[in-house]
């Protein structure tokens, strides 16, 4: 319960002060003036704050049967980045863009382990879908060792539109994908790129998979057929480290 706020008033409070809130779950059916307030709120803060209408029995467990009076947010335990004016700093320092997009990677432990291999990599930004991911919170703070406090991580509302902001931005975008005939060793990545990683289960989303410039995979000689998430994603960022050196 490390990252979470409780109560009509106290989450409006949190909305107000601009408090970084992943999701919110709402008791459906709730009424009065103080949850019409809330709801106001949440559409003149901007942001694009995801609602999730739950029943009371959701909000019970999660908060261990205290008064939540039908709204719990989650709130993040990072501030995110801008990916425009991270991709700005980038380039004004002379340097190629090394971007990570994790296409629906949903264990927490998984994210915070391929988080840290980022920020040791240098890689310059982690971008996640505010849709289907794991969210950040403690477990994936401690399992990165802290990387994620301080490598840029970036949300993405829209993975379409998010993609297409990179290709404008000269950034190519190349897809880890069993489905590719071509192995990561073979491909140049010494250009501006980002490389999409997807979940274990479903692996990169097909909308990301028609938007990418390449499709790239590791080359499994055992009977099983994929390498934990984690892994491969080290096995790849480490593979444009030496190809950039």
């Amino acid at each position: 319960m490390d990252n979470i706020i409780y109560g009509i008033r106290p989450v409006t409070e949190a909305v107000k002060q601009g408090r970084e809130i992943d999701k919110i779950l709402m008791q459906s059916n709730l009424s009065g003036d103080n949850i019409r307030q809330l709801k106001e709120q949440l559409r003149q803060c901007g942001r694009n704050i995801k609602i999730q209408y739950v029943p009371a029995e959701k909000l019970n467990a999660v908060t261990k049967n205290a008064n939540h009076q039908g709204v719990v947010a989650y709130c993040s335990l990072i501030e995110y980045a801008d990916l425009e004016q991270t991709l700005d700093n980038v380039f004004s320092q002379g340097r190629k863009p090394f971007i990570l997009f994790l296409d629906g990677l949903t264990d927490v432990r998984n994210l915070g382990a391929v988080i840290r291999t980022a920020e040791c990599a240098g890689v310059d930004c982690v971008i996640l879908p505010t849709e289907g991911s794991a969210q950040i919170n403690s477990d994936a703070v401690k399992t990165s060792a802290g990387a994620v406090l301080r490598i840029p991580v970036c949300k993405s509302v829209n993975t379409k539109t998010t993609l297409n902001f990179l290709r404008q931005s000269g950034i190519k975008l190349y897809s880890a994908s069993e489905k590719a005939s071509k192995i990561y060793t073979q491909t140049d990545m010494t250009e501006p790129l980002c490389i999409i990683m997807g979940s274990e289960n479903k692996g990169v989303s097909s909308q990301s998979l028609k938007m990418s410039d390449e499709l790239i995979k590791i080359p499994m000689k055992g009977e099983i057929e994929s390498l934990n998430v984690s892994v491969a994603a080290g096995v790849i960022i480490y593979e444009v480290i030496r190809q950039r050196q």
